[in-house]
């Protein structure tokens, strides 16, 4: 039997992948996400369903524990599969995972040597936080590529870009992940812009973008969960069928 934390989650994850696909940042059946439910398991989206169709339901109930046995669990995509079971199992602040080749983010992942710039109070957010993996090998089709991963994240970091790839973002909750990809691909899409027009980058200092990240931490109301909720509240009224807990296999 499910418990209700589990429902609950099933519930926010598919909210998640709905909006994904209404702000374009999805990849039609590509591109994942998953969270822990209790210590080892944890939900994943099946291979071959479209974001926008993804139901509370369609979500595989996966086990951490069978990372690296070098079998990929039944009905995941392989390349989900490497990476999710293996950065939940080894980075325990990792309770959820959204990986997406959203377009403002991939842009600026595919920069040489590009390092995201403290250009504005979104951006500022992130100030000290953002990984790079510039090793790009292919697709995530092998058991030790999620380990690599894992070790690219490190203690603090919540943002990994992936170079000439995309975007992996972590998280406590469904609602930090979920705030913490929207907000990125924000400060990305601001960046991209600012760059496009070829004048100087107002760049701020660290020392303002060390007090404006604490202020975003600090921030005197539960800004990620509002932002959840009304992202569910919407869907309840024009695209209920997100919340559907019977599975379509």
């Amino acid at each position: 039997m499910a418990t209700d934390r589990e429902l609950r989650i099933r519930r926010e994850l598919a909210a998640t992948f709905r909006w994904t696909a209404r702000l374009g940042w999805h990849e039609a059946v590509a591109n994942h996400f998953s969270a822990m439910v209790d210590d080892h398991r944890f939900l994943l989206n099946p291979v071959g369903r479209h974001f926008a169709r993804m139901t509370a339901g369609d979500l595989l109930l996966l086990d951490t524990a069978d990372a690296g046995s070098g079998e990929v669990a039944d009905g995941a995509d392989i390349t989900a599969w490497y990476l999710h079971a293996h950065v939940h199992a080894h980075v325990p602040r990792a309770k959820v995972i959204l990986h997406t080749h959203m377009p403002y983010a991939t842009t600026l992942a595919c920069l040489d040597g590009y390092e995201f710039q403290m250009l504005d109070q979104n951006a500022c957010r992130f100030f000290g936080r953002v990984a790079y993996d510039r090793d790009y090998g292919g697709m995530f089709m092998d058991d030790s590529e999620g380990d690599r991963v894992a070790r690219l994240l490190g203690a603090d970091n919540s943002v990994l870009l992936l170079g000439n790839h995309g975007v992996m973002v972590v998280g406590e909750t469904v609602a930090d992940a979920w705030d913490e990809l929207y907000y990125f691909e924000r400060a990305c899409q601001l960046q991209v812009l600012a760059l496009s027009t070829g004048r100087p980058l107002a760049v701020l200092g660290d020392d303002v973008a060390a007090v404006t990240a604490k202020q975003w931490h600090d921030y005197p109301h539960a800004a990620a969960q509002a932002h959840l909720d009304e992202s569910m509240a919407i869907l309840d009224a024009d695209d209920p069928g997100y919340a559907d807990l019977g599975a379509r296999r």
